[in-house]
């Protein structure tokens, strides 16, 4: 069918149409994302529910429109992002009823720059980004990790806590744990609050720690080997990983 392929070609394309087409899609997660924050602070308004409705069919159409030409549609629901997408419109279109979840809808962040096609159009159309396209990655990485976090401690005391009003509350309270700043002023509540402090503290901890490590100290550097081409390499590598060859990457003589 026509309308098929154009849509695979929008998805999938070379051309600037269709690199035009996946940025719009990538400012409007963006913009999808900013917006769930933001509105936890605004309560009850009837625009936020046409909102809610607008964003809702845009990522059904979205959806389905990606499930449609995919030649593997068994391997969508093995994606993470797929059912991030799900549980994004089901509270979307159900607020009232799945108030206690409704920042659930940060998942939609795992859909930031995991599409390959994406990343190829960034390197291709921004010279900064192929430059720092790791430190982008780890940092994008990082928001994700700290956003659903948030989600977990905002879903599970926002009830129960009256330290915990609005998702501010919420990310406040994660950023001081993960730094380990622990001001002590909002603490979580309850069992499942205290369950929640320590998968913070011995699980996130340790990932926050190596997310910001990456950030300001890249694990690897891009020099392109001249006999086989690999680009990616230890920052303190001499010699190539896949043939051997002697290499001379610039270093600050900074090893681990």
């Amino acid at each position: 069918m026509a309308l098929k392929q154009d849509l695979y070609h929008l998805y999938h394309g070379h051309d600037a149409k269709a690199r035009l087409f996946r940025f719009a899609i990538l400012a409007f997660d963006v913009g999808t994302i900013i917006f769930f924050i933001a509105s936890s602070l605004i309560r009850d308004e009837p625009w936020i529910y046409l909102a809610d409705a607008v964003i809702a069919a845009f990522i059904i159409v979205d959806l389905a429109a990606r499930f449609w030409i995919s030649p593997n549609r068994a391997s969508m629901f093995r994606q993470l992002t797929t059912w991030a997408d799900i549980v994004v419109i089901i509270t979307l279109l159900l607020p009232t009823i799945l108030e206690s979840f409704l920042f659930l809808r940060v998942l939609r962040a795992l859909r930031l720059l995991r599409s390959y096609r994406m990343l190829a159009d960034l390197r291709d159309e921004f010279s900064f980004f192929r430059r720092n396209e790791e430190v982008i990655q780890s940092v994008v990485n990082l928001l994700v990790f700290v956003f659903v976090m948030t989600a977990l401690v905002y879903v599970f005391q926002i009830h129960t806590n009256p330290k915990i009003t609005n998702y501010i509350d919420a990310l406040y309270f994660t950023v001081t744990a993960l730094t380990t700043t622990g001001f002590g002023d909002i603490t979580l509540e309850g069992t499942s609050g205290r369950l929640l402090s320590i998968v913070i503290l011995l699980i996130g901890v340790a990932l926050f720690l190596r997310l910001v490590q990456t950030i300001f100290r890249p694990p690897h550097v891009t020099f392109e080997c001249p006999d086989c081409g690999l680009k990616r390499h230890d920052t303190d590598a001499v010699h190539c990983k896949h043939c051997g060859r002697i290499l001379h990457i610039a270093t600050e003589g900074e090893g681990d």
